[in-house]
């Protein structure tokens, strides 16, 4: 049977992949932002698992307003880099999983959440940035990937609750594939940020430290936060941050933080990661 043994969040800044791919990560300003997935990087070396599960948004790559799904999973054999912004970032294609992606499609559509089954799909920074932070700048990916994009960018974005909510049912979904699967659940987007207005540039350090402590130990509660209370202390792009909820409502309850990591500023956003241990 598949198995979760790992859950992991972190921030998806575009400048971060830039960075990467343009050799600034030793630069005075980009050196403690990296820094902080050195742990991250030693950790994923050990415990690469099969499979990860990646939930983020796009960022009008493959979607834009003629089409916006709440929720949408990708279940084609493989997904071409591109990017708005500076163009495709040179990374390798992101190899999918098409038996575990229709396998939890169905299940977690059966289980009353709807979802849009996507088999042509380009994948922008918000997926290929997580997986540079983690993984450096090998020649291919060392595991496959299931493109998950949650609309955060349109409103109205899914609540909290119906992230985690969500979540729970991934778990199961991931749980009664019957092949021997190491899957991880990631996270990603956020933290505090705003990218316009006249409140662009917005970061709530406060906030942020207060949401990694509740994602951990008060799940339940973080769920029920109403869109209005992202926007207000987070930014209008902190709404990014229910896609973390997924991955904790996939986690188990007593899952062990192995290690988290803030930092602010990077380009103009607070970056935010953790790593969960769900092999308790």
């Amino acid at each position: 049977m598949a198995r979760i043994t790992a859950g992991v969040c972190t921030s998806h800044v575009p400048a971060v992949g830039a960075a990467i791919d343009l050799g600034k990560t030793g630069d005075d300003y980009w050196k403690p932002v990296f820094a902080g997935y050195d742990f991250s990087k030693d950790w994923i070396r050990r415990e690469t698992p099969d499979v990860i599960f990646l939930v983020y948004n796009d960022h009008a790559t493959a979607l834009d307003m003629r089409m916006i799904p709440t929720f949408a999973i990708g279940c084609a054999e493989s997904f071409d880099p591109a990017d708005e912004g500076w163009g495709p970032r040179p990374v390798p294609r992101v190899e999918g999983c098409p038996d575990l992606a229709w396998h939890i499609a169905q299940s977690v559509i059966q289980d009353d959440f709807d979802l849009t089954i996507i088999n042509d799909m380009a994948v922008d920074h918000g997926l290929t940035v997580p997986l540079s932070l983690m993984f450096g700048q090998p020649e291919k990916w060392p595991c496959r990937v299931i493109p998950f994009p949650v609309n955060v960018v349109l409103y109205p974005p899914p609540s909290g609750q119906r992230c985690y909510n969500l979540g729970k049912a991934l778990r199961k979904a991931i749980e009664s594939f019957d092949e021997d699967l190491n899957v991880h659940v990631w996270g990603t987007g956020g933290m505090s940020h705003q990218l316009q207005g006249t409140r662009a540039g917005l970061i709530n350090k406060e906030f942020d430290r207060q949401f990694l402590d509740r994602l951990l130990n008060d799940p339940e509660g973080l769920a029920k936060m109403p869109h209005i209370d992202y926007v207000r202390e987070a930014g209008s792009e902190g709404i990014e941050l229910v896609m973390w909820l997924i991955m904790r409502g996939a986690m188990k309850a007593n899952a062990r933080e192995l290690h988290r990591f803030y930092h602010v500023p990077a380009s103009n956003t607070a970056i935010g990661h953790v790593i969960y241990d769900n092999s308790v």
